[in-house]
């Protein structure tokens, strides 16, 4: 059984300006590694539009309304200091957050047993009613209330190895007994959620790290307290924040992981989803500034996938 691939290219036509770090070359530079003769086994689709009823399961309509009415026809507009538009974006956030529902799809139809949505706009920051930190709409969030809405499923899990914390997807979860959320980040940092005592209705799962903490705690929050609420909640379905700027090259940010450790906490989230759910995993792209730290991160990340 195959691992998929959803992307497309209108998500390299969304613009952030000169000096953002969140820019087109950091999906080529993915789609590049993702290119070489080690993934023979990387089924390539294209990722669908998402249509405004899937954006609607974790979006307001007054937020989606004023993403319509914002959306610039030239130039490059701001919805926060961060997160920016260009005539590009809009399709290229409704891609990012098509190719998870597609992926979702693909998946519960047994057609591939995981799948790996390489697309921009990032999306766990965006909160229902809010645009922040890159991100427009939350892909992973749609794409989890869909699975629930479409497949009928009732525990679905997020797990965010992003180096910032993911308060656009808890703040979507985190009432909700049957959403799980999973976090590890630096901390203090942006977006200054995701202290240890947030968790929501026994559903949020957060371990802040600090500037330079490195490897050995990173394993040891994952393997102490997030692995195992994962495995206790046994989710139907696990979708990844993938987010590689926790890595040592990576210039936001100082948790310092390499290729190595990116390998290892995905072996163990495919090892978990086998035993949990059937192997049944959707990954989607989130941080990564360093182009050599991100295409490393997405290939240990990809290859774990293709091995299950």
């Amino acid at each position: 059984m195959t691992t998929y691939l959803f992307t497309h290219r209108d998500c390299l036509f969304h613009d952030t300006g000169e000096g953002h770090p969140e820019r087109a070359d950091r999906l080529r530079s993915v789609l590049h590694r993702l290119d070489l003769e080690e993934f023979p086994d990387l089924d390539r689709l294209e990722a669908p539009l998402a249509s405004r009823e899937m954006l609607a399961l974790a979006h307001t309509d007054d937020y989606l309304d004023h993403i319509d009415k914002m959306a610039p026809e030239a130039g490059i507009i701001a919805l926060d200091p961060d997160t920016k538009m260009s005539p590009g974006s809009k399709d290229a956030a409704l891609r990012a957050a098509g190719a998870v529902c597609a992926a979702v799809d693909m998946v519960m139809s047994q057609e591939s047993a995981n799948a790996f949505c390489a697309t921009r706009p990032p999306g766990h920051h965006a909160e229902a009613d809010k645009a922040m930190g890159f991100c427009i709409f939350n892909s992973i969030a749609i794409g989890a209330k869909y699975a629930r809405d479409k497949y009928a499923l009732k525990r679905i899990a997020v797990l965010d190895f992003d180096v910032h914390h993911g308060n656009g997807t808890q703040s979507i979860f985190e009432a909700d007994p049957d959403l799980f959320y999973g976090s590890t980040h630096q901390a203090p940092y942006y977006p200054g959620t995701g202290s240890a005592s947030e968790t929501g209705v026994g559903n949020i799962f957060n371990v802040p790290l600090a500037a330079g903490d490195g490897w050995l705690k990173f394993k040891a929050a994952m393997q102490d307290i997030i692995l195992p609420a994962l495995e206790k909640f046994d989710p139907d379905l696990l979708l990844i924040s993938a987010g590689f700027d926790a890595h040592e090259k990576d210039p936001l940010a100082d948790i310092n992981l390499t290729a190595e450790d990116y390998e290892w906490i995905s072996l163990e989230l495919v090892r978990i989803a086998d035993n949990c759910c059937a192997g049944r995993i959707v990954s989607t792209l989130e941080g990564g500034y360093d182009l050599d730290g991100l295409s490393e991160g997405v290939n240990a990340h990809v290859k774990a996938l293709l091995r299950r």
